[in-house]
């Protein structure tokens, strides 16, 4: 049974009434962040009941000593872990002495809990009754500041509802935090000074081992009936918190406010010394603006986001719902603003997976930042890669590989490997492929060919060095073989010739060939720089060229589909419909040793390679193996439900390409895998945005020219999406009788519609 609790809203995740069950899950749903820091959704007063703290800085970790039973060749030291920073958010509020505590309260009605994503801003209000009987209705609201982006600020308010009653409010900074994920239960943080000046406070910390060095500070303003309060602070510290207490008298009905201004500066962007300058610089901005300024900036700053990134969808509120939770979710971890940052698998709502790039950021984000953004968002990300090339020719060597072969980590901070699973580590290669297809997928479509002699070429030759030496030729078939591997498909381990590996391999490899001839051609000395740095032969790349040219791919001439890897078809093949409900999902239900031998895909890497590669393949071919690998599908991988609902609608089988896009959209608002709790799928969620684009819209580059074949799911009476191709905005717009085009700017545009080529005017609508 999903969890149903959250209500349909076109602009807001809304919760109402309060359960205690349910506090994790909605810390996690509720979730708020700008790109530099981010937290879950914790009460900003006291709650003595079951929570997950977690506030987060972007490109802060910590690499937390690998924990195995035994080591291996090649194991990374260290798991880099995102950090539960210093809280600044804590503000404990006494009602004549006793403290306000949800799970300890008498009675706690018409709570309600509110994030708006159209204005970026998360609210609560509620009224409790206390264990002396004093009655209250609190109101909070806060936000993290996309335009001043190292502050958030909380507004805070209590009306005590049945008599007059002495308020205390200890807003505080707290470093003496712990993370939930952690393998030796170590201390991360070093705090080096608790200071205060005036009613600034600040925490001076470091990360231990890799010494980032942070402050962490708060100021606060209070207001009776809306009417500043000016008064001092009784402030209290010990070696690793700080706080202020202020008190009033307050009479019934009236409402006693703190706004508080808290936050981190770090030094990755201030000098080290002179954090608690920054901080003292950052608070006087905000404090000048006020809360009520800055909530305006806010809501400017997210309208200009929404305006080229919002889906709209009518006629179906919790479809809508779900594409605006998954957009806003993604704007809130990465905005592009910083090239040494990327977007972890939960963003900044929990510390699951640790580390902050996967193969994820190249297979399902880039073509969403593509699209609602810049085309230099994208760069940037594929940027991040080519810093990290001399980790990934390390991380190779590690595992015996020489010559500057490449292997891309698959989980890092700082381009080393840090994920110590080994079938993992060790054998889900593939990710190595993504990095490749996404330098492809960049020029195919921005056009913008520069990044290729400029660094990616380099990646692209890196990679195709790797899949050379890791093929294995057997004499035996006559054709190259990659044995021991991991497909996107997890639940199947330590296979041979997984088919989307070798696929992906022998892409790669001719993708680095084709491209060393372009630029040998075209941008000769970028070629002579080249080859004198990464020093390749004829000989090589003839080598290369014959592991291409004869890689092996595991077929079925029975069923007449390429098989998911060697021996797929020896498992004793029960469908899904057959499968016990009460056995879902597989992953909390059974051993591992029972999953690897089963049947069960936990996302189907045969199809992965049919998205990515489409023009290789035809409709009929796609059509055989979705419908021999979906019935296996159990689609326990976020990265699942997305690729199956965009190939769904390519097959015009709409009922089941809605179902998946619903899957997708609302798989962490629904708690599809029931783990919710533990943060959002944040990397996924491009997938969401790509089931409507390219699954509904049909979107394509085509012979390098945009293409469309749209599609509505009939529970819909309309949608619209913005792309940004090539620096042209247009606005696509499709209902159950066509689809009209619109092109912002004063240049014209040749696209495909349903194969068939038209041209758009700038501000002129096109019907189809």
């Amino acid at each position: 049974m999903n969890q149903d609790y959250i209500k349909p809203n076109e602009w807001s995740i809304i919760e109402e009434g309060f359960n205690s069950e349910k506090v994790k899950s909605s810390e996690s749903l509720f979730s708020i962040g700008n790109g530099a820091m981010g937290q879950r959704a914790n009460f900003e007063e006291t709650y003595t009941g079951p929570t997950f703290q977690g506030s987060y800085i972007a490109g802060v970790y910590y690499p937390d000593k690998t924990r195995v039973g035994w080591w291996k060749n090649g194991y990374p030291e260290y798991f880099a872990k995102v950090l539960n920073a210093p809280n600044w958010i804590g503000i404990n509020v006494l009602i004549n002495g006793d403290k306000l505590d949800l799970h300890s309260c008498k009675e706690v009605s018409k709570f309600k809990r509110e994030l708006n994503m159209q204005e970026g801003w998360l609210s609560r209000s509620f009224e409790a009754v206390l264990l002396n009987n004093v009655k209250i209705k609190v109101d909070t609201k806060r936000f993290l500041s996309l335009e001043l982006d190292e502050v958030g600020a909380i507004s805070y308010n209590v009306t005590p509802l049945n008599s007059a009653v002495k308020i205390t409010y200890i807003p505080y900074i707290d470093a003496g935090i712990t993370n939930e994920d952690t393998n030796w239960d170590d201390q991360f943080w070093d705090v080096l000074n608790v200071s205060q000046n005036n009613q600034q406070s600040f925490i001076e910390a470091r990360t231990m081992k890799t010494h980032f060095y942070t402050c962490t500070f708060m100021e606060s303003r209070l207001f009776i009936d809306n009417d500043e309060v000016i008064t001092g602070c009784n402030n209290e510290q010990t070696t690793n918190f700080i706080s202020c207490n202020y008190q009033q008298e307050i009479k019934q009905n009236q409402t006693f406010t703190i706004h508080k201004f808290g936050g981190y500066v770090v030094d990755r962007n201030h000098k080290k010394e002179a954090l608690v300058a920054a901080a003292k610089e950052t608070l006087d901005k905000a404090v000048s603006f006020g809360f009520d300024a800055l909530l305006e900036m806010q809501k400017q700053s997210w309208a200009k986001i929404w305006k080229m990134s919002d889906i709209s969808i009518e006629g179906d509120v919790k479809a809508q719902q779900g594409i605006r939770f998954n957009i806003f979710q993604l704007n809130q971890t990465y905005l592009g603003t910083d090239a040494s940052l990327n977007i972890g698998p939960k963003g900044f709502t929990g510390e699951k997976y640790g580390g902050s790039t996967y193969w994820d950021t190249e297979a399902y984000c880039i073509p969403f930042y593509m699209a609602t953004k810049d085309q230099s968002v994208a760069r940037t990300l594929l940027e991040y890669r080519y810093e990290h090339l001399e980790k990934a020719i390390e991380n190779a060597a590690k595992l015996g590989f020489t010559n500057g072969a490449a292997l891309y980590p698959m989980v890092t901070m700082n381009g080393e490997e840090c994920h110590n699973e080994w079938e993992i580590t060790f054998e889900e290669i593939h990710r190595n492929g993504a990095i490749a297809f996404a330098i492809f997928n960049y020029y195919r479509f921005t056009e913008d060919y520069s990044y290729i002699p400029e660094k990616g070429l380099e990646v692209l030759i890196g990679i195709a060095r790797f899949w050379q030496q890791r093929a294995t030729f057997s004499s035996d078939k006559e054709k190259f073989m990659i044995l021991g591997v991991t497909g996107p498909n997890e639940y199947e381990n330590n296979i041979n010739n997984n088919w989307y590996t070798n696929y992906i391999a022998k892409w790669c490899i001719n993708y680095a060939l084709e491209n060393i001839d372009i630029v040998k051609n075209d941008h000769i000395s970028d070629y002579i720089r080249i080859k004198e740095k990464v020093n390749f032969s004829d000989e090589e790349l003839k080598a290369m060229k014959n592991v291409a040219d004869n890689m092996y791919f595991p077929y079925s001439e029975k069923h007449n589909i390429f098989l998911q890897q060697d021996g797929f078809l020896d498992k004793e093949l029960i469908t899904v419909a057959n499968l016990d409900k009460s056995q879902r999902p597989i992953n909390q239900k059974w051993s591992w040793d029972r999953i690897l031998r089963s049947p069960y895909i936990k996302q189907a890497d045969t199809l992965q390679g049919f998205y990515m590669f489409e023009n290789d393949f035809s409709t009929e071919e796609l059509e055989r193996h979705f419908d021999f690998y979906e019935p296996f599908t159990v689609h326990e991988s976020s990265l699942s439900p997305c690729v199956h609902s965009i190939q769904a609608a390519k097959l015009g089988r709409m009922e089941q390409a809605y179902e998946f896009y619903l899957r997708t959209s609302r798989l962490d608002l629904d708690d599809y895998n029931h783990e919710v709790e533990e943060g959002l799928h944040t990397t996924s969620m491009a997938g969401t945005w790509m089931s409507i684009v390219e699954g509904f819209g049909g979107m394509r580059v085509l012979n390098n020219t945009l293409s469309f074949s749209p599609k509505i799911p009939k529970e819909w009476s309309s949608y619209s999406f913005k792309v940004n191709f090539r620096q042209q905005v247009i606005t696509v717009n499709v209902n159950q009788n066509g689809a009209n085009f619109e092109l912002e700017g004063n240049k014209e545009i040749n696209i495909l519609v349903n194969g068939e080529s038209v041209k758009v005017l700038p501000n002129n609508l096109l019907t189809v």
